[in-house]
C-alpha cells in the first residue's frame, strides 16, 4: 500500500472506537451534516456552484450528497456544458470533460470545509423500478470498473463514498453490482484498503433497517444509513434503534427524511408541504436516538429547480430561493447543541423519562455522563427521572430549535424526578431541555458562525 500523503491524512475519516460515531484522522468528532443536492454535478453550472456550495459552509453543513451519474436523465440530458458523463453511456468510458466539472465541484466544496457524499450513480442506472429513467447500463464487471475510476480520480479528497442511488436490492445479482463497484471504488480511492475509505449505502425506505438488511456485515460498509422518506410523524427512532442495537456494532443515520417544501407523503392536495417544524423534528429524533449525523433536504434543492430551465420536476420554486428557507439555517442550531457537549460519549437513553409518548408529541433523550438533551416535539410537559447523570445538582436551560437560544430554566437537586414544562406547547413549538452536571460549568451551546 503507497504510504497516505499529508494531503489525504487531513481528510480522512474513520469510526470512532466505541462504534458509534465518525471521527477524524486525529480521532477528533466529525459531525455529519448532510444536505441533499442530488443534481448538483448535473444540472448547476460553476457560479451556481460556488453560490450553493458557500451558502450550505456559512449555514454550518459539513456535508453535501451529490450524484456523479444524476436521477434526471443524467446519462442523456448534458450538464450546463453541453457534456454527457459517459461516451455511449459505457461506464468504461467516461468523458474527461463532464469529470472536468466534477472536479471543480470537489476541489469548489474542498476549499469551503465541505465533503462531498458522493454517489457514483442513482440507482436507475442498475434498475428503473416503476420510476427512473436509466437507461440500465451496470453489470459486476463494468460497476467495479466505473468505481476503481471515480475511486483513483477523487483519491485524497474529502469524499463520503455512498453506493445505492435510492434503490433497494432486489436480488443477488443486484448485491454483486454494489459489492462490485464498492470494491472498485476501494482499489482506486483506498489502495485496496478499506480503512482508507470511508463508505455507506443510501437506499429506498422500509420498515426497519436500510443498508443493514444487505451489507451490515461488508467490510466496506463502514456505517448504515436508511430513509425515512417523505411523510410526517415517522418513528425514526424505530429505524435508528433496529440498527443501533445490531451485534457489529455500526453508526447509523437517516440519509434521506422528509424535505422542507415537499409535498407530504407525495400528495399535496390533501396533506399540504412540510415546513421547517418537520425537518426538525426529523433532525433531533433521529440524533437522540443514536445516529451519528443527519442529512437535511429541500423539494427545490435536491433537483435543483429552475423554472426557467428545462426538464423541471415540478412546478417548484427556484433552488437559490430555496436555500433561504428556514429549516436549512436551523440545521446549525443541531449543530451547535451536538457539539457543545463531549460528543463520543453520548448515547441514547429513554429512561431518562417517565413516558415517551409517541407519533406528534414524541419525546426523545440522549446523555453523556455528565449531560443530557431532552427533545419535545410539540411543548409537551414531561417528567424526568434524575441521576442519570453525576452531580448533586444539575443546571436546567431550554434550548430553542427555532433561534438556536438558550434561557435558563433553574438548578434542580439530581435526584428523584422532576417535572419541566416548556415554555410553550404545540406544533412548531419543539424544545430541547439541556441538564447538566452543575459542577461542569458548561456553557451554553453557542450559535453557529463560520468564522
Amino acid at each position: 500500500m503507497q504510504p497516505v500523503t499529508e494531503a489525504s491524512a487531513q481528510h480522512l475519516l474513520k469510526v470512532s472506537d466505541n462504534q458509534r460515531y465518525l471521527v477524524r484522522e486525529n480521532n477528533q468528532p466529525f459531525f455529519y451534516l448532510g444536505d441533499t443536492a442530488w443534481e448538483l454535478f448535473h444540472r448547476l453550472n460553476r457560479e451556481e456552484a460556488d453560490r450553493y456550495l458557500k451558502d450550505r459552509a456559512d449555514k454550518g453543513f459539513t456535508v453535501i450528497q451529490a450524484v456523479v451519474l444524476a436521477e434526471l436523465d443524467g446519462l442523456r440530458d448534458p450538464n450546463p456544458y453541453g457534456q454527457l458523463p459517459l461516451i455511449n453511456e459505457d461506464p468504461t468510458k467516461p468523458n474527461e470533460e463532464y469529470f472536468k466539472h466534477v472536479d471543480y465541484i470537489v476541489n469548489k466544496a474542498e476549499q469551503l470545509g465541505l465533503y462531498i457524499g458522493m454517489l457514483p450513480t442513482w440507482g436507475d442506472k442498475i434498475f428503473k423500478n416503476t420510476w427512473g429513467t436509466g437507461p440500465e447500463i451496470f453489470n459486476p464487471q463494468n460497476a467495479r470498473a466505473f468505481g476503481e475510476y471515480v475511486g483513483k480520480r477523487y483519491k485524497n479528497k474529502p469524499i463520503i463514498w455512498v453506493m445505492g442511488g435510492d434503490r433497494n436490492p432486489r436480488h443477488e445479482q443486484d448485491i454483486a453490482i454494489w459489492r462490485a463497484m464498492a470494491d472498485g471504488i476501494t482499489a482506486g480511492a483506498g489502495d485496496g484498503n478499506p480503512d482508507k475509505v470511508i463508505m455507506t449505502y443510501h437506499p429506498q425506505p422500509k420498515e426497519k433497517g436500510g443498508s443493514s438488511t444487505w451489507f451490515h456485515n461488508d467490510k466496506w460498509l463502514d456505517f448504515n444509513m436508511f430513509q425515512t422518506g417523505h411523510c410526517r410523524n415517522l418513528p425514526v427512532y424505530d429505524n435508528i434503534s433496529h440498527d443501533y442495537n445490531l451485534p457489529n456494532t455500526k453508526p447509523t443515520m437517516d440519509g434521506e427524511p422528509i424535505y422542507e417544501d415537499h409535498p407530504v407523503c407525495f400528495n399535496a392536495k390533501e396533506n399540504g408541504y412540510s415546513a421547517a417544524y418537520d425537518v426538525r423534528r426529523s433532525a433531533y429524533l433521529a440524533l437522540f436516538a443514536g445516529a451519528h449525523g443527519h442529512t437535511y433536504g429541500c423539494h427545490s434543492i435536491w433537483q435543483m429547480n429552475n423554472p426557467k430551465g428545462k426538464n423541471v420536476n415540478m412546478p417548484l420554486g427556484s433552488w437559490y430561493e430555496a436555500v433561504n428557507l428556514p429549516g436549512s439555517g436551523q440545521m446549525s442550531h443541531v449543530r451547535a447543541l451536538i457539539e457543545s457537549r463531549p460528543f463520543l460519549e453520548r448515547v441514547p437513553d429513554q429512561s431518562l423519562l417517565s413516558e415517551a409518548f409517541s407519533g406528534g408529541e414524541r419525546i426523545q433523550s440522549t446523555r453523556g455522563k455528565d449531560y443530557a438533551f431532552i427533545y419535545s416535539t410539540a411543548g409537551k410537559p414531561f417528567t424526568v427521572n434524575m441521576g442519570k447523570i453525576s452531580g448533586k445538582r444539575v443546571n436546567a436551560t431550554w434550548y430553542d430549535p427555532r433561534t438556536g437560544v438558550s434561557t435558563v430554566a433553574g438548578k434542580f437537586r439530581n435526584t428523584g424526578t422532576q417535572l419541566f414544562t416548556p415554555p410553550s406547547h404545540g406544533r412548531d413549538n419543539d424544545w430541547v431541555l439541556i441538564l447538566d452536571d452543575a459542577s461542569k460549568n458548561y456553557p451554553a451551546p453557542k450559535k453557529w458562525n463560520k468564522s
